[in-house]
């Protein structure tokens, strides 16, 4: 067995926010791989952070974030169990982020079950079309047609869209991260986004791209 150091444990410590014997009891069972005890903290966080999502969480906070230009902006509310968490460095910056990420990227809704159905629906039948239209065979058009509205979530849905500034993260496992990090329940629960001269006749700039890339940078 390998030997555990307490730079090890100190190591990943920092990475993963984890206590001491949480980080100790990881190497261990991984044979003190550092990348193998983080993703096996991250497991283990995800497995509590299912245990803590129906507890009440009613305090939280309203974060607002403006584009340095001016002309993009976000009000985002997000949810946990007690003020104390609400007032910790760890959610102010999740809060940050998330608002961030509604600026770069536009996302319809928090999560699926909000999303228009019928807006689905009509993407599942222009996909179904093209894919026909393409030739490929119609026995397996359907779970084609089930991967790309899959796609069409995850481009659209905040929970289901890849971190802007970790594209191996999606924003549901960042909150599990948190929630696992943190010990309460936390949950997005609403935002608008606000973009100037929205709905107006204008000429056309892509925002949301240039948001994103100032956040990459």
């Amino acid at each position: 067995m390998a030997t555990i150091t307490s730079d090890m444990i100190k190591d990943l410590r920092e990475r993963t926010g984890a206590g001491l014997m949480d980080c100790k009891k990881a190497l261990t069972e991984v044979d003190a791989d550092i990348e193998k005890a983080v993703d096996y903290l991250r497991k283990k966080g995800i497995a509590g952070a299912a245990k803590k999502a129906g507890r009440i969480a009613t305090e939280g906070g309203v974060t607002s974030y403006i584009h340095m230009n001016n002309r993009v902006g976000v009000l985002l509310e997000v949810n946990c169990e007690t003020d104390f968490v609400a007032k910790t460095p760890d959610f102010l910056a999740f809060c940050a982020d998330v608002a961030m990420q509604i600026a770069a990227m536009n996302p319809a809704c928090v999560r699926r079950e909000e999303m228009d159905t019928s807006k689905v629906e009509s993407e599942r039948a222009l996909l179904r079309e093209k894919a026909l239209a393409e030739g490929k065979p119609e026995k397996i058009v359907d779970k084609i047609v089930d991967g790309q509205v899959g796609k069409f979530y995850s481009d659209n849905v905040l929970l289901e869209m890849k971190f802007v500034k970790d594209d191996k993260k999606t924003i549901e496992l960042l909150q599990q991260e948190l929630v696992a990090k943190l010990g309460e329940n936390i949950k997005i629960r609403r935002f608008t986004r606000y973009e100037l001269g929205e709905g107006l006749e204008k000429k056309s700039e892509d925002f949301a791209a240039e948001v994103a890339a100032q956040i990459k940078a």
